[in-house]
């Protein structure tokens, strides 16, 4: 058990800092953001540059903003008990958790940027974790293929 402690557990945690939840980027997140599907959960992101980030806040960007940040939404209209929606909420934060490692090493290639996730479940019914964490790593694998791509086209300009 102490073993586990000591070997990159600390990576594994999911703090505040990476937690989505102000007003004015979770607008932006949804206004202007790109979008990518993978049944049942749906992926808004959005990459921010530093500067716009900046003027996003009236007096700075607050000390526990994180540069890669998320959110988990689960429609009442589907699950109309909340007891199912934490539930759902529960599978999928921890599927994002455990997988997300791969996303924050292509995040390195965008040094003063910050990058907002929302991840927003789609079906009436309860899904498994295993299903829910299968698409979650589709999701993540998609994610990372436009982070490269965009990265790509970032130093054929600069």
């Amino acid at each position: 058990m102490e073993l586990l402690k000591n070997e990159g557990q600390h990576q594994l945690k999911l703090g505040k800092s990476e937690k989505l939840r102000h007003r004015t980027l979770v607008e932006g997140l949804f206004a202007e953001g790109n979008v990518i599907y993978e049944y049942p959960l749906r992926l808004n992101w959005r990459i921010l540059e530093a500067e716009e980030l900046e003027r996003s806040f009236r007096t700075g960007v607050p000390p526990r903003v994180g540069h890669l940040q998320m959110l988990i939404t689960v429609p009442k209209k589907k699950l109309r008990h909340a007891v199912d929606r934490v539930l759902i909420r529960r599978r999928i934060r921890e599927a994002y958790r455990l997988n997300r490692l791969s996303l924050l090493n292509a995040l390195k290639s965008y040094r003063g940027h910050s990058i907002h996730l929302a991840f927003i479940y789609l079906d009436k019914g309860k899904a498994d974790y295993k299903t829910i964490e299968n698409k979650m790593c589709r999701l993540l694998k998609k994610m990372e293929s436009k982070l490269s791509k965009e990265a790509g086209k970032k130093e054929d300009k600069g």
